[in-house]
């Protein structure tokens, strides 16, 4: 099965038909551009996103989104509009900007099961990075890292604004009172699995000389169970193999990587087609994959034509991430949503402030 044209839990499409949680949202708002930052308008940000999430992307708002936004808000962010989707991947569903303007948002995977949870990514002009594998984890994490910071450091304003949900997912001086002597060995053990704390603890067994320690973190990392749908555990793992000599190996991961949504990779393409030693062949192979030709043959092999549909959609946001050419591909990708029956679908990806 795939969601949104990314792996999830294997299998051959790149794209899969499964129910969405609501099918005949109506799609009609109309949300302003900025969003004011005064404390006055806090209650209309929240109803704001809310009503995007639920009304236009056509899926459940997270149940503490609205706490998110204020810490969001209180970490210093700004934030903006939910369709402010202008040059950013169609499927995110932005939240804040920080002053180097890097914008946090929400993932709206196309196609999910029904207990997925919408994960909370970084977006960049090749895709996103997982930041959390949904709004509580983000949550739970940022109010860790918090606590574990020195009283001069620490903004305790953080916690006012979790609200119950931070009563909820973290007591406060429960870091200190666990004795656990790295901050990142808590996250892991308490809180959840995160990119960035399993690529910086495999760093560090390189680091100590460890490289076997190295390479079981780096395979554990791609077990598919932990980020389905990413590619950048894999990509990572070919990393890791290369360091080590290991090249053949490196290719294939490498490889595999490049199998899951290009825009979930965690770099530019070019790095990872590098070690694949792929050079434009892949990228010929799917714009090939996106012709009438190309969808026809596959009709003629006994695929379902929603399937193939979606598929198409994958492909074209895999070509849109190579260099970031989101709004390019918009109307096409709409459409083949639209064509499988997806149209709340359609009407998300095209929306824009």
């Amino acid at each position: 099965m795939k969601i949104g044209g990314g792996v999830l839990y294997g299998g051959p499409p790149r794209g899969s038909v499964l129910p969405l949680l609501f099918s005949n949202r109506p799609s009609s708002l109309r949300f302003t551009t900025a969003v004011a930052a005064s404390s006055s308008s806090t209650s209309h940000v929240v109803a704001e996103h809310a009503s995007f999430v639920k009304d236009v992307a056509a899926t459940h708002p997270p149940q503490h989104l609205s706490q998110l936004l204020s810490i969001l808000k209180t970490r210093g962010e700004s934030i903006i509009s939910p369709g402010a989707k202008k040059g950013l991947i169609p499927l995110a569903i932005p939240l804040s900007k920080n002053s180097s303007g890097t914008v946090t948002a929400l993932l709206r995977w196309p196609t999910a099961p029904p207990e997925m949870e919408m994960p909370v990514v970084e977006v960049n002009k090749y895709g996103v990075w997982l930041l959390a594998k949904s709004v509580d984890q983000f949550i739970h994490r940022i109010l860790v890292e918090e606590d574990a910071k020195n009283s001069q450091d620490r903004n305790d304003e953080l916690f006012h604004a979790s609200a119950d949900a931070g009563k909820k997912l973290y007591r406060k001086g429960d870091f200190a009172e666990s004795e656990v002597a790295s901050l990142d060995v808590y996250l892991l053990k308490k809180v959840g699995l995160f990119p960035d704390i399993l690529e910086r603890k495999v760093m560090r067994h390189f680091e100590e000389g460890d490289h076997v320690s190295a390479l079981v973190t780096g395979e554990f990392y791609t077990k598919k169970e932990h980020f389905p749908g990413f590619a950048r555990p894999f990509v990572f793992n070919a990393e890791v193999l290369l360091r080590v000599g290991r090249n053949a190996e490196a290719k294939d991961a490498a490889r595999g990587a490049l199998k899951s949504p290009w825009w979930t990779l965690g770099c530019k393409y070019r790095d990872v087609a590098n070690i694949a030693q792929w050079e434009d062949e892949q990228i010929e192979y799917v714009k090939e994959k996106v012709t009438e030709e190309g969808r026809q043959g596959d009709i003629k092999k006994g695929k379902a034509p929603a399937q193939v549909v979606l598929d198409e959609a994958a492909f074209l946001l895999d070509l849109a991430s190579v260099d970031g050419t989101w709004d390019d591909y918009l109307e096409r990708i709409a459409q083949c949503y639209d064509e499988a029956g997806l149209n709340d679908v359609a009407k998300f990806i095209l929306y824009r402030d």
